[in-house]
């Protein structure tokens, strides 16, 4: 007796067969992995074209550029100022974007800090915001444009001796606040434009400390301003302080006590410095790392504390108080 095959069960068993050979070609199959997109390295110097002529006597402008916490850089742009005025002067504190762009905000406008190719381009987000790029530098120069990294220190023989630069505006009045660095001593410089009686103008010296940041705020809500300038101690504590201000009814400025952090019994138990600045509404806020007996000044084990600062009024002068304190 001969044996036959079904034909509809012939077409579906070959159907089957050839399934399973392409499910087996998928296993075998090479699986590509993406390659991992390298990190940009943005810190270090960032020069103009004319950087590589400055024996020639050409003038040149620069751009430091500092990683800090929190996904923030500082961006310092410095120019010549061997033979005459530095042309261009600017700080600020940028926030991430992405991988490759940082941001700032001044006065409501967004200045943009692009990385790509070892460069840095420095631009504004609004076309028409433009003009704030020249307002940092003198002879119709701009800050804006694009700067060459260089695997180098900046040539400070020449480099302009700022170490801190920053002109801040709330409710009419203007805050020019500058730190400067000469025959190794470092001041710290202010001057106000814009009030009604008498403006403000003063240098003081603050050898062993170097500015970190500047801030301005309304902080007793009274329609004139505050004026906070951090800044850090020189070595391994990094101790931080802070200069304040007041504004008196937009007509005269005048000091703000704040007591050092280290003198302060209230929250100077476990307190080494490491310490950090800022506004938080209408408080100054601080945040430092708790120590504990034993711990070295790199390894903090006790948490962290945080002090939030009301404005109040003083006997002879305004001073800022310990309102509120949270460890965690």
């Amino acid at each position: 007796m001969k044996n036959h095959i079904n034909t509809p069960y012939l077409i579906v068993l070959v159907f089957f067969i050839v399934i399973g050979c392409k499910n087996e070609a998928k296993k075998t199959e090479k699986v590509s992995i993406p390659e991992a997109t390298e990190v940009l390295n943005v810190s270090g110097n960032y020069v103009s074209e004319d950087y590589s002529k400055r024996s020639e006597g050409y003038d040149w402008v620069s751009v430091a550029v500092t990683e800090v916490k929190n996904n923030q850089l500082n961006i310092s742009v410095r120019s010549r100022a061997d033979k005459k005025e530095p042309s261009c002067t600017f700080d600020a504190v940028a926030n991430k974007v992405d991988d490759q762009t940082y941001q700032t905000q001044i006065n409501g406008k967004t200045v943009l800090f692009a990385f790509a190719n070892e460069e840095i381009s420095i631009d504004v987000e609004s076309e028409e915001d433009e003009g704030l790029l020249y307002f940092y530098c003198s002879g119709g120069a701009s800050i804006g444009g694009t700067y060459s990294k260089i695997n180098e220190p900046l040539d400070h023989n020449q480099i302009d001796k700022t170490k801190f630069s920053k002109v801040l505006n709330l409710q009419g009045v203007g805050f020019n606040i500058s730190s400067t660095e000469k025959d190794g001593k470092n001041t710290l410089t202010i001057f106000t434009f814009g009030l009604e009686e008498r403006e403000y103008n003063e240098t003081f010296n603050i050898d062993g400390e170097v500015v970190i940041h500047a801030e301005v705020e309304d902080l007793n809500s009274d329609g004139s301003p505050e004026l906070f300038i951090y800044t850090q101690s020189v070595g391994s504590g990094s101790y931080g302080n802070v200069y304040a201000f007041s504004v008196n009814n937009k007509r005269s400025m005048s000091a703000v006590y704040f007591q050092p952090t280290a003198e302060n019994s209230k929250i100077n138990k476990g307190y080494m410095g490491h310490d950090e600045f800022s506004l938080v509404e209408n408080n100054l806020g601080q945040r430092f790392p708790i120590y504990k007996e034993g711990d070295t000044n790199a390894n903090p084990t006790g948490g962290k504390r945080q002090v939030l600062y009301k404005l109040v009024e003083g006997e002879a002068m305004r001073k800022l108080e310990v309102d509120k304190i949270t460890e965690y």
